[in-house]
C-alpha cells in the first residue's frame, strides 16, 4: 500500500553503473513521494527570512527539521488517504502528476536557493551586521540534508515498530483498529520518553552545567572591601552566596566618581544587593536575607528603590541599571534574587513558576517593609525585569498593591509571550495600533516603546503608577506563539517594525519553527535588536517612569552617547 518514488532505468549504461548513484537512487526510491513533495515545500519555506539572521549551521538545522516535519506530514496524509479507502488516481495519471510535481519542486528549490543570500542579508543590513556570501546556501544544504534525513530515518524506525505491533494486533482485532491502536500506543510511548525521561534528563544536564558555571569566580572580579557592599566581609550575603551573575552585578556599573565625572555634580555610590541561590534554602529565605541586607546598607534612605527580577541565568541587565544610576546621580538602590541557572528561553517552558515565586517572595518582603515607612521619607518604589524576569515581576504586582499602597511604576523589557498582563494589554490594544507597538487606552498607566522613543506621543498625563514596556519588533522571545504554526500573527501585518525584514512572510508550520529557532539565538544580535536592549531605550523608559530632575534633551543625548557597550 505504501506509495514510493520509483525511477527505473533500462539502459545498461545508465546511472546505475555508478554504485554511489545507484545506492542514492535506490535509497530515495524507498521514500514516500507525497512525503518528499511536502518536505521540499517546507524546506523551501524555511529558507525565507524570519525575525533574526542565522548562521549557516543554525539555518541548516532549522531547514533539516522543517524537511523532516514536511516528510512526516506528507506521509501521514498519504496514509490517511489509504486508510480512508479513497480511490487512487490511475497509474498513468499518477506518473504524470509525479513528473510535474518533481519538475515544479526542482524549479522552486532553485529559485529559493538563489534568493537565500539576499533574504539573509536583508536582516543583516537592518542590524548593521556582516553579510553572508554566496557559499551560504551550499553550506546550509550540507547541514540540512543530514539533519533532515537522520530525523526521518529515526521516525521511520518508529513507523516500522508501529507496523510490527499492528500486525500482531491484527490477529485478534480488525486491521484498521489494530493500526489505530498501534499508532496511539507508540505516540504515547514517545510522549512519555520525551517528557518523563529524555526531557528531564536533558534539563538536568543543562542545569548541572550551569550550576558549575555559577560557581566560577571570574578573573578581575574581586570581593569588595567596602563594608556597605554586598559580598564584603561585613555583608549578610557572602561573596560565594552571590553567585557568578550576582558577583558581576555587585561590582560592575558606575562608581560614585564615574557619575560625578559625567554629571559635574555631587553623587552617591549606587547600592546594589543580590542574593544568589545559595543564600537561602527557599525563595522566602533568600528574599528575607536580601531585605535585611537592604536595611543594613541603608537602601531605604535612598530616593529610588528598584526590585529587579533577573533573567533565567540570574543576570540583571547592565544597560538597565547603569542608566538608572546615572539618571539619579547614584541615589538609588537595586535588589535582585536569583531563581535559576537556565537561560530564559529554556526556563519559559521548563520552570516559569520559579521566577514568579521568587519575584513574589522578594516583592512581598520589600513592599511589606516599605509600606510601613513614612510616605514623605521613604524611597519611590519601582519594578524591573528583562525577559523571564519581566514575567516574574509582572506576577509579583498583585491586587494588594492597588488596594493598600501604590508603588510608583515599572519598566519591563523583552516581555515573553507568556506574560499575562502583557497578553491582556496587547490583545486589548487600541484599534489601529500594531501588535509590536501597541497603544493602550489613554496611556496614563501603560505605554510601549521600541528603538525610537514612543513615550511622549499624544497621551493623557501620567497617572500615579507609570508602566513602560520596551520591546523590539525583532524580538522572538516576545513575539513567539504556538498559534503561529497555524495562523498568521498580527505583528506581521502592516505597518511592520523597522527592524523586521520586508521579505518576511507567514507559512504554516514553518514560521513557528523559524521563530522557535530565533528564540535560541535571540541573544546573538547587536545591541538594539532582537532580545538585546540598548541603554538608549532604557534611558527613555526610566525618564518617563522615574521623572529624574535637571535633565534636558541635550543632556540625555549626551548620556546615551556615554553609555555604550
Amino acid at each position: 500500500m505504501r506509495e514510493s518514488f520509483e525511477i527505473k532505468f533500462h539502459s545498461s549504461k545508465s546511472l546505475y553503473s555508478s554504485w554511489p548513484t545507484a545506492f542514492l537512487l535506490s535509497y530515495i526510491g524507498r521514500f514516500s513521494f507525497s512525503g518528499l513533495v511536502v518536505a521540499g515545500l517546507l524546506f523551501a519555506a524555511s529558507l525565507t527570512p524570519s525575525l533574526l539572521p542565522r548562521p549557516f549551521a543554525v539555518q541548516g538545522a532549522l531547514s533539516g527539521v522543517a524537511l523532516a516535519a514536511g516528510y512526516g506530514i506528507g506521509t501521514f496524509l498519504q496514509w490517511l488517504w489509504h486508510f480512508m479507502e479513497i480511490p487512487a488516481p490511475p497509474a498513468r495519471g499518477s506518473r504524470i502528476i509525479k513528473l510535474i510535481s518533481a519538475f515544479a519542486m526542482l524549479i522552486l528549490l532553485l529559485f529559493v536557493l538563489s534568493h537565500v543570500v539576499m533574504w539573509q542579508n536583508s536582516i543583516r543590513h537592518i542590524m548593521s551586521m556582516n553579510t553572508v556570501g554566496y557559499t551560504y546556501p551550499f553550506l546550509v544544504v550540507l547541514v540540512a540534508f543530514p539533519v533532515g534525513f537522520l530525523t526521518i530515518e529515526f521516525f521511520r524506525l518508529l513507523g516500522r515498530a508501529i507496523a510490527l505491533l499492528s500486525r500482531q494486533l491484527k490477529k485478534f482485532i480488525p486491521a484498521k483498529m489494530s493500526a489505530l491502536i498501534g499508532f496511539c500506543s507508540f505516540s504515547y510511548l514517545l510522549f512519555v520518553v520525551a517528557n518523563g525521561t529524555l526531557g528531564p534528563w536533558v534539563l538536568h544536564k543543562i542545569d548541572r552545567l550551569q550550576y558549575q558555571l555559577d560557581q566560577i569566580v571570574e578573573d578581575g572580579i574581586k570581593p569588595p572591601d567596602d563594608p556597605l557592599m554586598t559580598g564584603s566581609p561585613s555583608s549578610l550575603i557572602s561573596w560565594y552566596e552571590a553567585g557568578r551573575q550576582g558577583r558581576r552585578f555587585i561590582v560592575s556599573g558606575p562608581s560614585r566618581q564615574d557619575i560625578q565625572s559625567f554629571s559635574g555634580v555631587d553623587a552617591k555610590r549606587p547600592i546594589r544587593v543580590y542574593a544568589g541561590l545559595r543564600a537561602g534554602e527557599s525563595e522566602r529565605d533568600r528574599a528575607e536575607v536580601a531585605l535585611q541586607e537592604l536595611k543594613r546598607v541603608g537602601a531605604f534612605e535612598r530616593s529610588v528603590l528598584v526590585v529587579a527580577v533577573p533573567t533565567g541565568t540570574g543576570m540583571i541587565d547592565r544597560a538597565a541599571v547603569d542608566s538608572l544610576e546615572y539618571l539619579h546621580n547614584g541615589d538609588t538602590a537595586i535588589v535582585g534574587v536569583q531563581y535559576s541557572y537556565l537561560s530564559s528561553y529554556v526556563s519559559i517552558f521548563a520552570e516559569p513558576q520559579y521566577s514568579q515565586n521568587t519575584a513574589r517572595a522578594l516583592f512581598d518582603a520589600v513592599y511589606g517593609y516599605w509600606r510601613e515607612l513614612p510616605k514623605d521619607t521613604r524611597p519611590t518604589l519601582y519594578l524591573f525585569g528583562l525577559s523571564l524576569g519581566s514575567s516574574g515581576s509582572e506576577a509579583s504586582m498583585d491586587l494588594h498593591v492597588i488596594l493598600y499602597d501604590l508603588i510608583d511604576g515599572a519598566v519591563w523589557s523583552g516581555p515573553p509571550f507568556t506574560n499575562r498582563i502583557w497578553q491582556d494589554v496587547t490583545q486589548n490594544r487600541n484599534d489601529g495600533s500594531p501588535e509590536w507597538l501597541p497603544r493602550y487606552r489613554d496611556g496614563s498607566m501603560i505605554r510601549f516603546t521600541a528603538q525610537k522613543n514612543n513615550l511622549k506621543k499624544s497621551y493623557a498625563p501620567w497617572g500615579p503608577v507609570r508602566i513602560v514596556y520596551i520591546q523590539y519588533a525583532s524580538d522572538p522571545i516576545t513575539f513567539f506563539s504556538t498559534s503561529m504554526f497555524y495562523t498568521r500573527p498580527d505583528w506581521m501585518k502592516q505597518p511592520r517594525g523597522p527592524d523586521v525584514s520586508p521579505y518576511l512572510r507567514w507559512y504554516p508550520i514553518v514560521t513557528g519553527l523559524q521563530v522557535a529557532f530565533d528564540m535560541i539565538s535571540s541573544g546573538s544580535t547587536p545591541m538594539g535588536y532582537g532580545h538585546i536592549y540598548s541603554p538608549s531605550s532604557y534611558i527613555d523608559a526610566w525618564v518617563e517612569v522615574t521623572q529624574p530632575t535637571e535633565w534636558n534633551e541635550q543632556k540625555l543625548e549626551k548620556l546615551k552617547e556615554h553609555i555604550r557597550y
